[in-house]
């Protein structure tokens, strides 16, 4: 069984084969005997590496697994490190048939989604995660420590001071005795001090609340399994004071970095202590190898292009250029003031750059070994010394840039080569820049991999490698740098572990103290385990303190007295705990969710005081000022007094709502039940991909019959009789107007009902047969359409059974005249089945007449020889073809089968009564053989219409059981319409324009009520709950909950199979008293999501926000309840207008502030402070307020465009640069701007000329090409937010504001602007027909991994590129415009009617099949040709697609008709 969880941001599954005992591994004895004592005890297990201890925990979960008392419960495997989550749950998932998931997110990732941390552990056996991981867990309640029943630790020994794995622990402690798990710890070295051994157990024991135990029954087959290597101490001399024969003067010999400005991000003495530290240990030429290296990896960084130089830079060469110019391609984007290192760097380029074996070596210089310390000299022949076919090795040093250089002068050691393949193994965290940075975790795994597999034969590793990750035995393991701790020196020398393995520690001759450190090590630890062995040293119960040799002098130690009064708050509601050591974490978490731009720093908690500390709060929080400055107790450290006040400081913000009951930023307290949080929403997972749904319909039978009076264009004309209560409709359809008035109940003679009702079926089905489809319908009908008796609304039973007596007509012509022309229906025995209309009789012919010239009879001599030719298709049909009297002249009256029809006002009928290339030429028939049907116009005119008819009567009595059912606003009936039809209809209309619409309400609803509910979160804080509350899955959930799926039509157009038929499993079909007003359904899911936001755009549209907050209540939204805004957020009767200096501002606007302030906190960047608020909150509602204005404004403009062309439009305009233009262009917002930061005034400035010289309409086509400073369009936002507020929630003033202010910018959208350069570039390929196109990316840097830039190749030329930009899209945009704009140009060498010869190409395309829509790539031709493709679809008109579809349908049987009637 493959066991699948949908988790892919931060979790893995393990998937298991089947349900057995997994892979069986047969315990050893000495494993056996630690297994038993964990079954009775918390144990932490010591034994050497490589011994087995994951094994016996594996023993450990499946017995624990088994117990009564572990149902319904988790294992949870905790590991200090990364890496070691996917090796261990590896290892557990192969040998045990439980489910086991590998949690490997960073600390914060996911930690906020309560839902899917709950399916989590609802959905597995085992999670293995980090212990950080878990304590966020256990922090923020979203699993209990009573619901885990074992508790593993691996490398226990971090059980110290503050680890997670000592805090996960106390929550233990906390927890009733009965309620908590079993732990098992592990570790091949129980503590870290060689001197105060007995403290430090004893503490260890005391924090995992367990016993430490080893091997003491099995020690000689301990001993055979756990090989110790040979201990050799190998010293090397001390490294020269000058390289004589090093032929370079050293870089730092070239240049002075203290001239360098001190704006330049480079921490020059950092970098000349690791040199001095790289030249001590590696020698002269690793020390300038990692200077090279360094410097140009931070100067790569510090050059690329950013923000207003990259983007100017680009629209110079690439949109500002003559077609026939080549772009200069600059050398290298260089800062001015490093020009002089550049140039030092490039002359030492080919001395450091090292050229792979094999490739041509044109360096005149060769490499030495006299280059490098003796440290490096010896490490060397120790590699000889050692070096087997089968060689293993790791290299331990302490730092991460010397394993980088060592590992690059080791590959390139002529004596090593072909022998020994190095690679270096260090961590990846932390964010440092240069070559001392973290390994990208995806490097890391591969490295270990190919470790593992032979590939690389010798590690240089840093302290990364020294625990928990599975390496094969190493034949050789060397300590470079000395050891710091017993942990380090056990579990590096336990990588060695094969009977004939070394164990090297390197030690300088002179350095005494190395040796002692090593010895002291060495010495100590044969005492150690004599003391754990022997249990020689007493336990501390949990209040003792004592504090170890090691932690003597570290501030991480707590005294008694400190920890006596430390608190602990637990949160009632939810089980959240906080604790001292958890304090400092959440503040620093809240502070880093503060939105930030390039312009200001990543905001975190200032704390100051030594033995009493103060917390000062970033003032971007937005508290009241009293609210972010927080004192703590008096303590007997600095740390504990960090703690302390950071405690008290979570506990306040608690209070405030800051935090939720979770403990977490950025949710609401549940206060009622619109406002529930959407995380703790039902998981909507379990609904399908297309749901079979019940949906109400009208039509039924049942005890009682109502009719419905029809009227055509004002002459009322027959009933609609079926058993349900219709409302009055109206529809009008080329130029026909039908109304269908209020039900009267039909009455019956008991005796002759049954007879009535077949009497009704028979004439209906008739009328069908004549004018909407011949098909057979094999279900009785539940709706009727018959003659009423006049001046009644019963039906006229007496001309029903008149015309059903002769219902294929009758032949008596007598009394026909020019009257009956084009008014009556007729049918020739020769052409059975299909209804005409008469023309005229024509007395001038004969079936015996030379058929007339250019009728559908030329070619033959007679028109009775026609007809015989006719007949002779027919297969055992005898006609007998009349050879005298007149013939008549008739036309083909094609059947109605569509139920389409069009909303009011956008009445755009489709013409569907002859579809293109039908021959409109009469028929000529003799009088004898044709019948007269003697239905009467207004009569079978009404058929034709009727299924028109009942799709609207459907929709209007749909749309009001909706509104009944939902408990909805009076949403006019056709908005309503419009927003529960989904696209799969097929209809003239359907709800994706709404919901495009009420995407925008949506989000500006949930924005006024979150920011006025929420006044102390920031933006970053109400944009996560904006987005839960807005997201697909709330959504669907508030669907499913209401049972909207109820209300929802997908019923399709084409009723060639007449839809309105009582169902097979209707009570109606055995007893036809008994009615049912519901049909099955099918219906994608995500038409759920998309109905909800379309009903809100229908509210809007029919009432404003008023009735779109009364939707909202209505459906379960987050929009705080129906009371419209200006009575719910009355504005502040502290009136204090905007100053005499805002008047520019203010006359640009046609506004004036009432409130000073809110203008004021609208201006103000985050970087000023003043006490005030800075505009980041106004922002948050701006934003969503702008884009409601322009989306209404563009729903109405344009009537006939689709969702996709409303959405392109609205990106068009509100995006930053548009945005940022009107705030320069029209309002001058820039001269308002309240900032403390000079690089953001340089950068506005800088840019405010770009937008005073560009145009409306060419900022709205090539936004993409500009890239102003974020806080120009933010304020513009902001100020729009501050009117909204202002104005008492005036919407219609707000909106007539933005308008006129975005007015120059509004009148240039139109459906048909060019789309932008990829799209565009792709419609334009795929409309050329050229196959060979394909966009190449790679890296214009060759030590990163990201792709930055592109080339466009045209058959196989390079018609634009490189192009090179900050990221990929931008150089894809930049890319794609220059190429079209080449290829089309018919003067340009690289025109595509130059070099492109794909249309005189016949490519066989029949046996192609479809590329998958994930598997596309553009940098292949065939990926290109698909995508091009895929792009021109998309931008077709769907709706257009669908008429046409739906006429082909109404018209195909037509054309077969015509077809086998042509000469």
């Amino acid at each position: 069984m493959t066991f699948t969880f949908d988790s892919s941001s931060f979790c893995t599954m393990v998937p298991v084969s089947d349900l057995s005992s997994g892979d069986v591994l047969v315990p050893r004895q000495y494993q056996q005997e630690i297994f038993l004592k964990a079954q009775q005890r918390n144990v932490i297990a010591v034994l050497d590496t490589g011994s087995g201890k994951t094994l016996i925990s594996v023993l450990l979960i499946k017995w624990v697994f088994r117990q009564e008392s572990s149902k319904n419960k988790v294992i949870v495997f905790l590991v200090p490190k990364v890496p070691l989550v996917e090796q261990q749950g590896k290892f557990i998932a192969q040998h045990t048939a439980l489910r086991v998931a590998q949690v490997h997110s960073d600390v914060s990732a996911g930690v906020m989604d309560r839902a899917r941390w709950s399916n989590l552990f609802s959905q597995s056996d085992v999670l293995v995660m980090t212990g950080q991981i878990f304590l966020n867990v256990l922090t923020h309640s979203h699993w209990g420590m009573n619901r885990v029943s074992l508790l593993i630790f691996d490398e226990c020994h971090h059980a110290h001071k503050n680890h997670p794995y000592t805090t996960v622990m106390t929550i233990y402690r906390a927890c009733p005795e009965s309620d908590r798990p079993k732990v098992f710890g592990m570790t091949a070295c129980p503590t870290r001090s060689s001197n105060a051994q007995q403290t430090s157990l004893a503490s260890l024991e005391k924090n995992l609340n367990s016993k430490i135990v080893t091997v003491q029954e099995h020690l000689d087959e301990f001993a055979r399994y756990s090989s110790k290597p040979t201990e050799i101490i190998r010293k090397f001399p001390p490294p020269p004071s000058v390289y004589l024969e090093y032929p370079i003067p050293p870089i730092w010999s070239r240049f002075d970095y203290s001239q360098v400005p001190a704006s330049i991000d480079i921490p020059w003495q950092q970098l000349n202590s690791r040199y001095l530290y790289t030249l001590e240990n590696l020698g002269i030429f690793a020390a300038e190898l990692f200077l090279y290296s360094d410097l140009q990896t931070r100067i790569s960084e510090l050059a690329q292009p950013q923000g207003v130089n990259e983007m100017e830079s680009l629209r110079v060469r690439y949109l500002y250029t003559d077609v026939l110019s080549e772009p200069s391609i600059p050398t290298g984007h260089r800062i001015p003031e490093l020009h002089d290192l550049c140039e030092v760097l490039d002359e030492y380029q080919p001395f450091f750059e090292y050229v792979p074996d094999g490739q041509d070596e044109s360096v005149p210089w060769s490499f030495r070994l006299s280059w490098c310390s003796p440290k490096v000299q010896t490490l060397v022949e120790i590699l000889l010394e050692s070096y087997t076919p089968e060689f293993h090795g790791i290299v331990f040093v302490a730092r991460r840039h010397i394993a980088r250089v060592l590992s690059s002068i080791l590959s390139r050691i002529t004596l090593l080569k072909g022998i020994i393949t190095c690679a270096e193994c260090v961590g990846h965290g932390g964010d440092e820049k240069g070559i001392g940075g973290g390994m990208p975790t995806e490097r890391q795994r591969k490295i270990v991999n190919d470790f593992r597999d032979g590939k690389i034969n010798l590690l240089i590793a840093t302290p990364v490698a020294e625990e928990g990750l599975d390496f094969p035995a190493c034949d050789i393991t060397v300590r470079f740098d000395a050891m710091q701790d017993m942990v380090g020196y056990v579990q590096s020398r336990g990588r060695a572990r094969r009977a004939t393995s070394t164990f090297v520690v390197m030690v300088q001759q002179n350095k005494t103290s190395e040796i002692e450190s090593y010895r002291s090590l060495s010495e100590r630890e044969p005492h150690i385990k004599n003391l754990y062995q022997s249990g020689g040293f007493k336990s501390l119960s949990v209040s003792e303190g004592g504090k170890s040799d090691d932690e003597e002098d570290s501030s991480d130690y707590v005294y008694p007295t400190d920890l006596a009064k430390r608190e602990r708050f637990v949160v009632p509601s939810t089980g959240a705990i906080l604790t001292y050591n958890m304090a400092i974490g959440l503040l620093g978490h809240l502070c880093a969710l503060i939105p930030c731009d390039a312009f200001t720093r990543v905001q975190k908690p200032r704390y100051s005081g030594v033995f009493a500390s103060t917390v000062r709060l970033p003032p971007t929080l937005p508290l009241h000022p009293e609210y972010l400055v927080y004192e703590g107790p008096p303590k007997h450290s600095k740390k504990e007094a960090k703690r302390a006040v950071a405690f008290k400081a979570v506990k306040a913000l608690y209070a405030l709502g800051v935090f939720d009951d979770n403990l977490l930023p950025a949710h609401g307290k549940a206060e009622a039940k619109i406002d529930k949080d959407p995380d703790e929403a039902d998981n909507v997972t379990h609904v399908p991909e297309i749901m079979d749904v019940v949906v109400v319909n009208p039509w039924s039978l049942g005890s009682e019959l109502w009719s419905h009076p029809v009227s055509m264009d004002g002459k009322r004309v027959a009933g609609v009789i079926t058993g349900t209560q219709l409302p009055p409709a109206e529809l009008v359809w080329e130029g026909t107007t039908l109304i269908m008035g209020g039900a009267e109940l039909v009455h019956f003679d008991t005796h002759e009902e049954y007879q009535k009702r077949k009497l009704m079926q028979e004439y209906t089905d008739l009328g069908l047969w004549w004018r909407v489809s011949a098909r057979p319908r094999p279900a009785p009908l539940s709706c009727f359409l018959v003659p009423l008796v006049p001046n009644s609304c019963q039906p006229d039973f007496q001309a029903m059974e008149h015309l059903l007596t002769q219902p294929y007509g009758n032949s008596d012509w007598v009394g026909m005249d020019e009257r009956a022309y084009d008014h009556t229906l007729v049918m020739n025995n020769m052409q059975h089945g299909r209804p005409f209309l008469l023309q005229k009789i024509r007395f001038d012919l004969t079936p015996l007449s030379e058929p007339l010239a250019g009728s559908r009879e030329t070619g033959f001599q007679t028109y009775w020889q026609h007809y015989q030719w006719l007949l002779r298709k027919r297969k055992g049909c005898t006609i007998e073809v009349p050879t005298d009297g007149p013939l008549v002249e008739v036309v083909l009256m094609p059947r109605q089968t569509s139920r389409a029809y069009q909303l009011l006002p956008r009445d755009t009928s489709v013409d569907v009564d002859m579809a293109p290339g039908d021959d409109a030429r009469p028929f000529l028939f003799p009088m004898a053989s044709t019948s007269i049907f003697s239905m009467s116009e207004e009569m079978f005119s009404l058929f034709a219409l009727f299924p028109r008819l009942l799709h609207r009567v459907q929709d209007i009595w749909r749309a009001r059981s909706a509104r009944i059912g939902l408990d909805l606003p009076p949403i006019l009936d056709d908005h309503l319409i419009e927003a529960t039809t989904l696209p799969a209809a097929a209809a003239c209309f359907n709800n994706q324009r709404l919901e495009t619409l009420g995407d925008s309400v949506l989000k500006l609803c949930t924005s006024v009520h979150l920011y006025n509910k929420f006044p102390h979160y920031h933006e970053g804080q109400l944009d996560n709950l904006r987005q839960r509350s807005i997201s697909n899955r709330t959504l669907m959930f508030r669907a499913k909950t209401i049972g909207l799926e109820h209300y929802l039509s997908v019923e399709g157009q084409n009723v060639k199979t007449w839809p309105t038929v009582v169902a097979d499993d209707s009570p109606s079909r055995q007893d036809w008293a008994r009615s049912d007003r519901s049909v099955k359904r099918r219906i994608a899911r995500r038409s759920l999501q998309d109905c909800m936001e379309a009903i809100i755009g229908a509210g809007y549209l029919s009432g404003g926000i008023p009735m779109a907050l009364q939707v909202g209540a209505a459906i379960g939204l987050n929009f705080g309840g129906p009371v419209p805004w200006h009575l719910r957020y009355p504005p502040s009767s502290n009136v204090q207008p905007a100053g005499v200096g805002y008047a520019k501002l203010q006359d640009a606007l046609g506004y004036d502030f009432q409130h000073a302030e809110l203008l004021q906190e609208a201006l103000t960047h985050p970087s000023f402070w003043s006490g005030g608020k800075s505009y980041q909150r106004l922002e948050f509602l701006g934003d969503a307020v702008v884009d409601t204005v322009v989306m209404t404004y563009l729903f109405k403009k344009f009537p006939h465009a689709n969702s996709g062309q409303l959405s392109s439009l609205r990106a068009r305009a509100v995006c930053g640069p548009v945005l940022a233009f009107i705030a320069v262009r029209v309002l001058s917002l820039h001269e308002f701007l309240w900032a403390d930061n000079p690089e953001l005034t340089a950068a506005v400035e800088k840019y405010i000329p770009t937008l005073e010289a560009t145009s409306s309409r060419a900022i709205v086509l090539q936004s993409w090409a500009h890239d102003p400073p974020k806080i120009i369009s933010d304020i513009f936002e902001s100020v729009v937010a501050a009117i909204l507020i202002d104005s008492g929630y005036n919407v219609e003033k707000t909106v007539c504001i933005v308008e006129a202010a975005m007015q120059c910018v509004l009148e240039i959208l139109s459906p048909d602007l060019p789309p932008e350069p990829i799209s565009a570039f792709f419609l334009w390929a795929a409309k050329s027909g050229c196959k060979r196109i394909l966009l190449s990316k790679s890296s214009s840097r060759p030590e990163s991994k990201q792709n930055d830039t592109v080339c466009v190749v045209v058959h196989d030329t390079i018609v634009v590129g490189p192009v090179t930009a900050s990221s990929l899209p931008v150089a894809r945009a930049f890319a794609s415009e220059r190429a079209r704009v080449i290829l089309q140009a018919e003067d340009s060498d690289k025109a595509l009617v130059r070099i492109c010869d794909c249309k005189e190409q016949v490519v066989d395309t029949s046996q192609a099949e479809p590329t998958p829509h994930d598997t596309i790539d553009d940098a292949t031709e065939t990926g290109f040709a698909a995508a091009a493709q895929m792009e021109l679809e998309k931008f077709s008109d769907p709706q257009q697609e669908r008429q046409e579809e739906d006429i082909d349908g109404e018209e195909s049987r037509t054309h077969d008709e015509l077809e086998t009637t042509g000469a």
